[in-house]
């Protein structure tokens, strides 16, 4: 019932949605001001690690708004800071205030994986340091801020992380642990160090694109981002009268449980994780409209995720649409799987799939016909209600996938009061009159009786106000 983003070339859902209709590249060369050694690494490495999918202003956070001192802010961890922000904004997207939020019992389960910011500053402790890159505090911290008393915690289960934690708060949700769950996944490249390890290991890709399915696949793009999502029950959700972006219908999580080797991994135990979300969502393969792959564009991880791929949908008559938002942003590793599920949000919510990018000629590994896929290359209409599948495989064979399926326009448009009183709050004056400047430019597109109503009922009643 709630969105919120901070992805490469998007700073929120309505412009990372309008970039993914567009097929729209946002890979570029790392920001000179990332990091101090990124001119030595571009003598030393390939494109691969001299090209991603990057934030800009990363370094930039509003300490006082969310009560942090500025030594205190200097000490967390960026990850930290960003999903502060996405879940501030994701709440204010589901037209609910924080003290809503936490009358609720409101839950916080996010995945991340990466500690760049301690590679970075941990030689410069002080008495914030613990708390600043403990990785756990990545959603304490957002629950203690907002005051929010349900299950808190940061799954890592490397780059299954955030579809994992996202599987969880629905367990969380099922087990009436909480009436509202606040999930995602953060992931921030800011150490050349993780670059140059990934190198060495050898799977970036060493022309800097991520031919996803193509048979130039040499390798992924490494990219970085924030994904909230806010999630209720569908049925007090709509009791509510809440808007439903769309449904978590089922998911399903497995290891594939030894293999070739570690980081190999293995295509009968992504098939069987997939069965397993079918199963849970009451659907059949040929009830899926398309599937967000893990597609990482690596020669090895390719050709086995098309197989398992095939073991499920192959015989289902007609080719299943396949895609990878790899393709555009890079892989967000510990986030991954949060962005490929947000592109599956918007897609069933908007009733069309965004292309995937660079791909010209199926891998030779890959039988595409034989197996009954189709790589999606260009903007295509999607029924009503649709269903697709999202997937995230980690490099240690943790697995995940999820199931989602779109509401009809009935369900997913929230009752408004017929109300022509705008009620303003923020935490200064300047910040109460830009915010009145922002609400002057959206009422040449939202109706006045929406806007009033989200501000009087879906927004924190902060300091400074004022009513017109």
């Amino acid at each position: 019932m709630g969105l919120a983003c901070r992805l490469p070339g998007a700073a929120g859902p309505a412009q990372f949605w309008s970039s993914l209709r567009e097929g729209v590249d946002a890979v570029r060369e790392v920001p000179t001001s990332r990091w101090p050694d990124a001119a030595a690494l571009s003598g030393g490495y390939s494109a691969g690690v001299r090209r991603g999918g990057y934030l800009t202003d990363v370094d930039a956070f509003d300490a006082d708004f969310f009560g942090v001192s500025p030594r205190e802010a200097a000490a967390m961890d960026p990850q930290q800071r960003l999903m502060l922000e996405l879940a501030w904004e994701s709440l204010e997207d589901a037209g609910t205030s924080p003290q809503t939020a936490a009358r609720r019992g409101t839950g916080v389960v996010f995945g991340a994986m990466a500690d760049d910011y301690a590679t970075l500053t941990r030689a410069d402790a002080g008495v914030h340091t613990l708390t600043g890159l403990a990785r756990g505090m990545v959603a304490n911290r957002v629950s203690h801020v907002l005051g929010l008393t349900g299950p808190s915690l940061t799954i890592d289960a490397a780059q299954a992380s955030s579809l994992v934690a996202v599987y969880q708060a629905c367990a969380a949700l099922h087990r009436g642990e909480a009436d509202t769950v606040l999930t995602g996944g953060v992931h921030l490249n800011l150490a050349a160090l993780g670059s140059a390890v990934t190198a060495e290991f050898g799977a970036l890709s060493p022309t800097g694109r991520a031919h996803v399915f193509d048979s130039r696949a040499d390798g992924y793009v490494r990219g970085e981002g924030g994904v909230v999502l806010v999630l209720r029950r569908l049925d007090e959700a709509t009791a509510d009268g809440d808007r439903v972006y769309a449904v978590l219908a089922g998911g399903a999580l497995n290891h594939d449980g030894g293999g070739e080797a570690l980081t190999v991994p293995r295509a009968g135990a992504q098939a069987a994780v997939i069965r397993r979300a079918h199963a849970s969502a009451g659907l059949t393969p040929s009830e899926v409209d398309f599937v967000e792959l893990h597609g990482t564009g690596t020669r090895a991880g390719d050709p086995i995720e098309a197989a398992g791929l095939g073991e499920v949908f192959a015989g289902r008559g007609e080719s299943l649409p396949v895609g990878s938002v790899k393709t555009n942003i890079g892989h967000l590793e510990g986030a991954a799987g949060a962005a490929g599920l947000l592109k599956a949000l918007l897609s069933v919510h908007a009733g069309e799939v965004p292309p995937s990018l660079h791909f010209a000629e199926p891998n030779p590994a890959i039988d595409l016909d034989a197996l009954g896929l189709r790589v999606v290359t260009e903007l295509e209409p999607l029924r009503e209600a649709g269903v697709a599948g999202v997937s995230s495989f980690s490099m240690g064979g943790a697995n995940a996938h999820l199931v989602v399926r779109g509401v009809t326009p009935a369900l997913g448009t929230a009752d408004t009061e017929d109300t022509r009183t705008l009620v303003l709050s923020a935490r200064t004056g300047t910040a109460l009159r830009d915010s009145a400047a922002r609400l002057r430019d959206a009422l040449d597109t939202v109706s006045l009786a929406d806007a009033a109503t989200t501000l009087a009922t879906g927004r924190a009643r902060l300091p400074h106000r004022a009513v017109v």
